[in-house]
């Protein structure tokens, strides 16, 4: 077990039986969420930029920042209908959450304290939602977005994401699973 990084019994992560279609599904989003937090576990800044797979532009800190900017964007934006700007997006640049960050320290330190409050903020909106209610929109009915139909998109955007990651962690220092 020494590519793993801690023992299985100290995994974080709720793996016991939920109950219900809400608790089954952010009890994986979760899940999720701790395991892309102990794929980048132990990486210092320059590690998290590093773009581990040339040709690709993609690294760890680059997900961390899509991550943030993918659930920001679909909890903010589209369930509670804020018209704010998206996250680490430019005109200009439309993937800069991706591609535009960079090995300075403080700018990592950024990244894990947006997401983690953009994880904080969609988790109170998932668990104020009333699951089967769909959205007070003015278009007409097909128009409208479903809760449920946002959160399996956001645990669809981690579970992919989270397989990078996986992959970008094992460029880096041969570390694996999990």
């Amino acid at each position: 077990m020494s590519d793993r990084w801690l023992d299985p019994a100290a995994d974080p992560r709720d793996l016991s039986p939920s109950r219900g279609e809400q608790g089954t599904v952010l009890q994986y989003l979760r899940n999720y969420r701790l395991t892309f937090e102990l794929k980048c576990q132990d990486l210092d800044a320059e590690q998290m930029a590093r773009r581990a797979v040339p040709p690709s532009t993609l690294s760890l800190l680059g997900l961390l920042r899509h991550l943030a900017q993918m659930e920001h964007h679909w909890t903010v934006r589209v369930l509670r209908g804020v018209d704010t700007p998206q996250l680490y997006r430019t005109p200009e640049d439309r993937q800069a959450d991706l591609h535009g960050g960079s090995a300075d320290p403080a700018v990592v330190a950024e990244a894990w304290a947006t997401w983690r409050q953009v994880g904080a903020e969609a988790d109170a909106v998932y668990a104020a939602e009333d699951w089967d209610r769909l959205l007070d929109d003015p278009g007409a009915p097909e128009e409208r977005t479903e809760v449920r139909d946002v959160i399996v998109h956001v645990l669809e955007e981690y579970a992919r994401h989270v397989g990078h990651a996986d992959l970008l962690r094992e460029c880096l220092d041969g570390r694996t699973g999990q």
